[in-house]
């Protein structure tokens, strides 16, 4: 089994939901008592939120680096990073590290390329929503990515910051978000991408008419895949 290193902390709610995920996926392999192996480097998520606020993604990657770089000298074989916005950074982080760097939108475009869909709905944090470096990867692999409209946006990354992040989940933004997701599926998106680790807490492949890619759960998967060289 490899040992996987996670840059976590962004937010804590989903780094324990990589942590719990990953470990039962390799109680399912391995049985018994066995857990994962794993490293992980835990941020402090006020720091980046500032500094998000401020536009300085370039201190936010400098970070990310450190950090990638501290759990190569500590034994990681490979690098996962569990949050989806801070994926703008990955150049910076790759870089920064000599084992591979588990690049989530990329496990995630493999699964609807499997699925074979070209349209998909993207949900996230505003930054993931609004700028380019999230959907250009999807378009590199074939894949259209709708967003919601500025309206709808400011209600998804709203509830990301102030409540999933927070531990914080409520039937009335669940609800939101389904309303939001149908207006996305008239508009022609085939499945939906939950594209911030949190959503996870709240939409369910049950909740929508369209299928879910759950990017915490891809990213889960394709990890256990590499530590157990599936």
């Amino acid at each position: 089994m490899k040992t996987t290193g996670i840059i976590g902390g962004l937010s804590p709610e989903s780094t324990m939901t990589y942590y719990r995920w990953l470990n039962e996926g390799t109680r399912e392999r391995l049985g018994g008592n066995h857990n994962a192996k794993t490293i992980i480097s835990s941020v402090d998520f006020q720091e980046f939120y500032d500094l998000k606020q401020k536009g300085d993604w370039e201190t936010q990657g400098a970070i990310l680096a450190k950090e990638a770089a501290n759990l190569q000298r500590a034994g990681a074989d490979f690098i996962t990073l569990a949050t989806n916005t801070m994926h703008k950074m990955a150049d910076q982080i790759e870089a920064a590290i000599d084992i591979p760097f588990l690049h989530l939108a990329d496990a995630t475009a493999a699964r609807i390329k499997e699925a074979g869909f070209t349209k998909i709905a993207l949900l996230g944090t505003i930054y993931t929503m609004a700028e380019g470096f999230y959907k250009d990867r999807l378009e590199a692999h074939g894949i259209e990515a709708l967003v919601p409209n500025e309206k709808d946006q400011e209600v998804i990354s709203t509830i990301i910051y102030d409540e999933l992040c927070k531990g914080i989940v409520k039937d009335e933004s669940r609800a939101q978000y389904k309303a939001i997701i149908a207006r996305l599926e008239a508009e022609g998106a085939q499945g939906v991408i939950l594209g911030c680790t949190e959503i996870t807490m709240l939409i369910g492949a049950g909740d929508v008419s369209i299928p879910v890619f759950d990017t915490t759960k891809i990213h889960v998967e394709e990890a256990l895949k590499i530590a157990f060289e599936e």
